[in-house]
């Protein structure tokens, strides 16, 4: 493994990120010719608004550099998935186009490659984020993996680099629903993290909002995890428990003292706290069936509008990629 150069494929997802691919690309390629690696860096533009395309087709005389351009904005799950999907190397590194990903671990990384591990993934020093962001996401991953077989690492993104089995593995599988990081874990393969400090965006604002989170946190409980409807069914069954015990403790009452008109605020509270876990109870089971939906419809996971590469001109995708 040591004398052999491998072909290194960069994927890079990128969503208006027009002033940061400009230095981004040249500072990429500069650290991977520093390192005396063959590559290639694939740039999926997914459904950007700026003069993302414009600038990469500028750029492809002096670099490696393929484009893909989405016929909309199908998110960063399907971007990463699609960049894996056009992988035809021996190896793929996932990076950010914002540099908040730094490109001075990208050595060790390979480092770790060349000693065995199949899949070498970042950890995100959190120091700098709030206390409360912190305690949520520490909560989130250990419900996530106790409810689960899968070890998704807590604080791992992205950013990772990843062995062509790796690759070959996560295409394998056909779900259209992306959580990447439930995939990398659950391929496997043997693995190993390291370290790093996010840096700050050099342009431009994340996409990335506290929305996009929320849903990604739900649908990898949902893709992963049965737990929600495991809960459904154990609250029903103490709330089966408690109403009977207190139906129960009514008849008594009602034989040994008479009826009672007094008691229509605690009949109407017990009304309304039952309707709201049915519809809580009724909005879990969607969530699931929704997914499932989504499954059989079998829609592909993106559409590639055109491609853009360094030997030929703009091709329109005669088909969609499943």
């Amino acid at each position: 493994m040591s004398n052999f150069n491998p072909f290194l494929c960069c994927v890079v997802p990128a969503h208006n990120e027009a002033e940061n691919l400009k230095n981004f690309i040249p500072a990429l390629s500069k650290m991977l010719k520093q390192e005396n690696i063959r590559f290639e860096i694939i740039v999926i533009d997914d459904g950007s608004k700026d003069s993302t395309i414009e600038v990469l087709q500028g750029m492809q005389k002096d670099y490696p550099l393929r484009v893909l351009e989405f016929s909309r904005n199908f998110g960063k799950e399907a971007a990463l998935y699609a960049g894996l999907d056009h992988v035809d190397a021996d190896l793929a590194l996932l990076i950010d186009a914002d540099f908040q990903h730094p490109i001075n671990v990208i050595p060790t990384m390979l480092s770790l490659w060349k000693e065995g591990y199949e899949m070498v993934y970042g950890i995100r020093n959190r120091e700098t984020e709030s206390w409360l962001k912190k305690l949520f996401t520490h909560i989130y991953y250990k419900i996530l993996n106790a409810s689960s077989t899968l070890n998704i690492p807590e604080n791992a993104g992205d950013f990772r680099l990843l062995d062509a089995k790796v690759v070959h593995a996560i295409r394998d599988l056909p779900e259209r629903n992306l959580y990447m990081k439930g995939l990398y874990a659950w391929v496997g393969f043997k693995s190993i993290g390291i370290l790093f400090t996010e840096k700050e965006r050099q342009c431009g604002r994340s996409s990335f909002n506290f929305k996009s989170l929320l849903n990604l946190a739900i649908s990898g409980l949902t893709a992963f995890s049965d737990l929600p409807l495991r809960i459904c069914i154990y609250l029903g069954i103490l709330l089966g428990i408690f109403s009977f015990s207190y139906g129960c403790w009514i008849t008594v009452q009602t034989l040994f003292e008479g009826a009672k008109v007094p008691g229509w605020a605690t009949l109407a509270a017990g009304l309304a706290f039952l309707g709201a876990i049915q519809l809580i109870f009724i909005g879990i089971l969607g969530e699931y069936i929704s997914r499932i939906y989504s499954e059989v419809k079998a829609r592909p996971k993106y559409i590639i509008a055109a491609e853009h590469s360094k030997n030929r001109q703009a091709v329109p995708e005669t088909e969609s990629k499943s």
